[in-house]
């Protein structure tokens, strides 16, 4: 079987594609820039923007390629206001609706895509099962939710769909907001917490989510959305202190109230001045655990990296880099 990763050299991508090599399987990655991976000695990779239809067609789709859609614009960098939706809805969701429409096309009926945690909003019942309702708090997740409603359309005519919805992904070469915090710590200064800090954070390493990708392939693609995460997280308090004391830092935690922190980051985010994209901010002091044991029962799944790990992992990666050293990116799970 052949298979065609979108957005293949990007963050999950360079983690599925070695795997499915490993399996004797052939590999196509279409993206719009093509890194020094070493496993391009066994994969082919065409130029591919998922904007374009017309260069999602000259991928070649044939109908029994097994796709897989892991292209997408991310919350970081932070966009302004105005400028969200023209962010990402022409990757997030034109672009799927092109890969989609191309399967159709060549009667490719085989899809893993992945989508967020973020199309739920705030938490209405914990743990979170990937029946809680819908209801995302910005352009990110709306884009993101949207492209579940394609997939609901072409589900009707035959395609089998496999959705994935993450946690924040941890892995290496990608720190995000999370140099932020490193920053704070390295300097010593305080790290704010919104909230108490009482309530847990969960994350989900790149290599489950490569995993979780490779698992529905193997499970025959069914039509069913998963959520992926990290199991039993802990508390926000506990994962910075944890951090905070494996860094040798001297940053002490300071909770805060979590509506007057909110509401700061309304006006600064009003005055085009954002800090933290409110779909991050505003569940930030909320019990957000997704129930990630549908994907155990239907796939077989389980994700192997703890949050506490992951965040040192991530830190070592952020010290390393300061430090001038190169750091072996197989084996570091970060951000």
């Amino acid at each position: 079987m052949r298979h065609v990763i979108f957005g293949g050299d990007g963050f999950v991508g360079r983690h599925l594609a070695p795997k499915l090599v490993a399996d004797g399987e052939e590999v196509v990655v279409a993206d719009i820039v093509k890194s020094d991976l070493p496993h391009y000695r066994s994969v082919r990779f065409v130029t591919c923007d998922v904007t374009d239809p017309a260069s999602v067609a000259k991928v070649g789709l044939k109908a029994d390629d097994m796709v897989y859609n892991l292209s997408a614009k991310m919350l970081s960098p932070i966009q302004v206001r105005a400028k969200r939706h023209d962010f990402f809805f022409p990757v997030n969701f034109h672009g799927t609706e092109h890969i989609m429409q191309a399967m159709g096309k060549a009667g490719a009926p085989k899809l893993v895509h992945y989508t967020t945690d973020m199309i739920y909003g705030h938490t209405v019942t914990q743990p979170m099962t990937e029946e809680h309702p819908v209801a995302p708090l910005g352009e990110y997740g709306w884009s993101k939710q949207k492209t579940e409603e394609l997939a609901a359309e072409w589900r009707k005519r035959g395609m089998s769909i496999s959705l994935f919805r993450p946690r924040l992904i941890i892995g290496p070469g990608r720190l995000g907001i999370l140099e932020k915090l490193f920053k704070l710590i390295d300097w010593n200064l305080p790290v704010p917490m919104i909230g108490s800090g009482k309530n847990p954070y969960q994350f989900i390493s790149v290599f489950d989510c490569a995993e979780a990708a490779r698992a529905a392939w193997k499970a025959g693609v069914p039509n069913e959305a998963y959520n992926l995460g990290s199991l039993n997280p802990p508390p926000v308090r506990k994962l910075l202190g944890d951090l905070i004391k494996h860094a040798g830092s001297k940053s002490l935690l300071i909770p805060t109230p979590g509506w007057a922190v909110k509401r700061t980051l309304d006006l600064l985010d009003l005055m085009n001045m954002p800090i933290m994209d409110p779909e991050q901010y505003l569940i930030a002091d909320e019990e957000c655990v997704l129930d990630v044991s549908k994907a155990e029962r239907q796939l077989g799944w389980v994700p192997q990296y703890r949050d506490e790990d992951m965040l040192i992992a991530a830190y070592s990666e952020y010290r390393a880099k300061k430090d001038g050293l190169a750091v072996n990116a197989n084996h570091v799970p970060a951000e």
